[in-house]
């Protein structure tokens, strides 16, 4: 995962061309405990980095999926809105969020490394 980009929200970002594929990182999920409600953005709406981009509920506490990078959304990973559970189970690989085509590619100069993260969060 050497195309993996991390934000200080602790989503993890998956590079692929154009297109980036994003979750909530483990260590997101351990912070919100069992995830039970998500809501993700409409296919074909535009995010703006730094704003709201869906919503994540747990049993502690509700935050907000919050757009590491701005474009449009190209797919949504649907499932997740009927098994929020999965957050937990595999928040890094079958539990992405949204897949979104960038509108700027510079964006992704600000986000931090894995070993950068791993200090992050240290």
């Amino acid at each position: 995962m050497s195309n993996t980009k991390y934000s200080e929200e602790h989503e993890w970002i998956s590079v692929d061309g154009d297109t980036v594929t994003i979750g909530i990182t483990n260590h997101a999920q351990e912070q919100l405990g069992d995830v039970v409600f998500v809501e993700l953005p409409d296919v074909g709406s535009t995010i703006s980095k730094g704003e709201d981009a869906g919503v994540i509920e747990s049993v502690k506490a509700a935050s907000e999926l919050v757009a590491p990078v701005s474009g449009e959304v190209v797919e949504t990973n649907s499932a997740l809105e009927d098994e929020p559970g999965k957050v937990n189970e595999d928040p890094e690989n079958s539990a992405w969020f949204i897949k979104v085509k960038l509108s700027d590619a510079s964006e992704l100069d600000g986000l931090m490394d894995v070993e950068a993260y791993k200090s992050f969060i240290a």
